[in-house]
Order: structure tokens, then sequence, then C-alpha cells
């Protein structure tokens, strides 16, 4: 079997397509070509083609994708099409959003639990999920076959818990905690800081209030005059 890498971005623009593809499954649209789905997205289309052209050949040339066949063949490269059993590690105020959530479930993702040392909230439940302790996690991820968690636990707890985590046998962590985690060798990490979100409109505005234009740019950057 051949293997090849397929860049993070690419990856992501998948998941985008995903996305609207779904919709205009849903809207009766049957055809859409390179061009309409890049605008879309917000990308060339050269990009769309050369993304797609990866996986395999899934257009006719003068005519376009069929929406229903690239929706089903893009959910089964991103693992769509199956349910992806996933513990939420802390029961805060961050932890009980994020499981309550419609659209983990939407996506296939299923949060078994949410994991917490707190005995006071242990055995309680946040919207229908359960609060367990460490050693209930740990027979959950064994039974449920959980390989996915999510982070939302003290800056402080991380480095230690993403370490718990990957000794369960978790292979995918995402960290939404206010901190840049170092995810142990076997583990694949994805940092969320919504912060850094925050200081890109941020940095917008304030070239506004200085007199600046910045300009948006389709690569993902922002252009200053």
């Amino acid at each position: 079997m051949k293997f090849f890498k397929v860049p993070e971005p690419t990856i992501m623009r998948l998941s985008l397509y995903s996305r609207i593809l779904e919709q205009l499954e849903e809207r009766g649209v049957p055809i859409i070509s390179s061009v309409e789905l890049g605008d879309a997205v917000g990308i060339n289309s050269g990009v769309v083609r050369k993304d797609l052209s990866m996986f395999g050949e899934f257009g006719v040339r003068g005519v376009g994708y069929n929406v229903r066949e690239l929706r089903d063949n893009i959910r089964k490269l991103l693992g769509q099409d199956r349910n992806w059993p996933v513990i939420i590690v802390g029961a805060g105020h961050l932890g009980s959003s994020l499981a309550a959530y419609p659209g983990f479930r939407q996506r296939g993702f299923d949060v078994v639990a949410l994991v917490d040392t707190d005995p006071e909230k242990v055995g309680s439940t946040i919207i229908d999920k359960t609060v367990v302790s460490w050693e209930e996690a740990e027979k959950l991820v064994k039974e449920h076959g959980v390989r996915m968690a999510i982070l939302a636990v003290p800056a402080d707890a991380v480095q230690a818990v993403a370490q718990q985590l990957t000794d369960l046998g978790i292979e995918a962590i995402l960290n939404f905690s206010p901190i840049i985690l170092k995810g142990p060798s076997k583990a694949q990490v994805q940092n969320v800081d919504l912060t850094v979100y925050f200081d890109l409109m941020r940095f917008t505005q304030n070239l506004n209030d200085n007199g600046l234009r910045p300009q948006a740019s389709n690569t993902r950057g922002i252009a200053v005059r």
C-alpha cells in the first residue's frame, strides 16, 4: 500500500467541503463545480481541485462534482461515516459547555463521559453525561474503545493530565486549556486557544483605530496598507 502525507490545511478544508456539501444535499443541489465550491469556502478553485485529486478522481471535466457522491467520499476519508467515542476531562464551566455542544454528536463524536477529580462533581450529571473519577474513566476507555479526549482543565494540570490520558491508551487530544500542550510522543495533539482568534480580531480593529486599512485575504492573512 502506498502512503503519502496529507497537509493539515488540506484536511481542514476537507471538513469545510463536507459541511458545504451537506448543506447543498439538503437543498437538493445535484452538481457543484470547483469554482462554486471554492467560492463557498473562500479559496481558489485550483486549491479545491488539488485537494481532491490527492484522493482520486471525483468530478467530471466540464460538468463538476456529484454533490452526494463527493460528500460520501469525503465523509469516509474523514471517518464521519462512523461514531467516535470521546471523553471530556474537566467538568468545570468549559467542560460542561463542551459536553452540551450538539455539534459533536452531529459530526459523529459521542461524548461517553466527563472526567474530574473533584469528589463533589463525581457522580453528578451534566446534560445527560455522567461525571466519573479517573478509576471509572479507565474502565470506560477500555469498554467503549475510546481513543480521543478533550482537555478542559486548569493550565497547571494540562501536561500531567495529558500523560495520564496516553497511559490510558488515548491517542488524540483536543486541548481547550489555556496553555500550549506539548503532547506525549504517542499522542496527536490539537491546541484550541480562543484568545488567539480574539487577538486576530483585535489586531484588525486596532489597525482601523490607527488609520490603517487592513484587507482580508483568502490566504488566511491580513494585508495592511
